[in-house]
């Protein structure tokens, strides 16, 4: 009696192994910067196309995620990072696996020659404005970045913080470029004096305009038009300087890409998913044969100049911002 006991526990224990053996193997973690919206939908499609799956979506801002796969290294519990703005990815681009997707089936100045970053997105910045709110306290509409300094508008614009948020650093680097060092970072001194927050994400601005807490945002374009699809009083605006933009990307950590739920799923993000991103969300170049038109999107964008974007030079600029 006490061997048959014994056998069936063994059996019991064999099987309950096997049964966390399996659902570890089949569980996915996205560390994802991505706005709310946009992982819903990941989530959404993601579920539908692998039911059998146990996937996760952990959202953090790009500075989090960057910082926490550099301090994780390959020992992290993320298996694949997305919607990473490539200065950070090419920060940590050592804990990024070589991966099996085609790059020639994205722009030329998006590619990785190595093969381990997925282009993901082109994430183009903008002068947002809540124009119920300039009508309402009678105040003109900025045409410059040096308008934004009077103090008319003081308490009414929001930017995300360029510590902590790609969109941030991305107008902090295109106005470095047009400007020079010098004198961007002056003029940030100068603007902080109106800023309502530096948000943690670039998803701040936005969120601040719709509410009615901000009537002016350093933002992204396309979560502008989301908003004004949405019926919110929102007005897009380029300054001469133009649009500052970024790429970001996704990738599978090194030592993941053995998984084959993660390898399936990466796949699946990467060529089905993401063009039907691109087509729902955020149209701006980044297939070599794709384009996408959304209402109310811009055409025909001048970009600003967003060249010398490594990660060093992120690093760089970054120790010098002090708000």
């Amino acid at each position: 009696m006490k061997k048959i006991l014994a056998i069936s526990l063994i059996a019991v224990c064999f099987a309950l192994l096997s049964s966390c053996s399996k659902q570890q193997d089949n569980s996915v973690l996205i560390y994802s910067s991505a706005e709310d919206f946009r992982n819903e939908f990941l989530q959404e499609e993601l579920n539908k196309k692998f039911p059998d799956y146990k996937i996760t979506i952990e959202y953090m801002p790009s500075g989090n995620q960057a910082s926490k796969i550099y301090a994780e290294g390959k020992d992290t519990a993320c298996d694949i990072g997305y919607d990473l703005d490539f200065g950070y990815m090419y920060k940590i681009k050592q804990y990024y696996a070589v991966n099996d997707i085609d790059q020639s089936l994205f722009t030329e100045d998006s590619r990785d020659p190595e093969n381990r970053i997925v282009p993901e997105n082109r994430n183009g910045g903008c002068i947002a404005i809540n124009t119920k709110i300039l009508e309402e306290k009678g105040l003109p509409e900025p045409e410059s970045y040096e308008d934004l300094l009077n103090p008319i508008y003081k308490g009414l614009v929001s930017m995300p913080n360029p510590k902590s948020s790609g969109t941030g650093y991305m107008f902090l680097k295109s106005l470095v470029n047009s400007w020079g060092e010098d004198k961007a970072f002056a003029y940030f001194d100068e603007l902080s004096k109106n800023i309502l927050q530096f948000t943690s994400s670039g998803s701040g601005p936005i969120n601040a305009l719709v509410q009615g807490e901000a009537a002016i945002g350093l933002a992204m374009t396309g979560q502008a038009v989301t908003e004004i699809n949405n019926g919110a009083p929102l007005k897009i605006l380029f300054f001469s300087e133009g649009s500052p933009y970024g790429l970001y990307g996704m990738g599978i950590i090194e030592g993941k890409q053995g998984r084959n739920c993660v390898k399936e799923v990466f796949e699946y993000m990467a060529t089905v998913i993401l063009p039907a991103a691109r087509a729902k969300y955020y149209p701006e170049k980044i297939f070599a044969d794709k384009d996408f038109s959304i209402e109310n999107y811009p055409s025909d964008i001048v970009y600003a100049d967003m060249s010398n974007n490594s990660g060093e030079e992120k690093a760089r600029l970054l120790e010098k911002w002090n708000h």
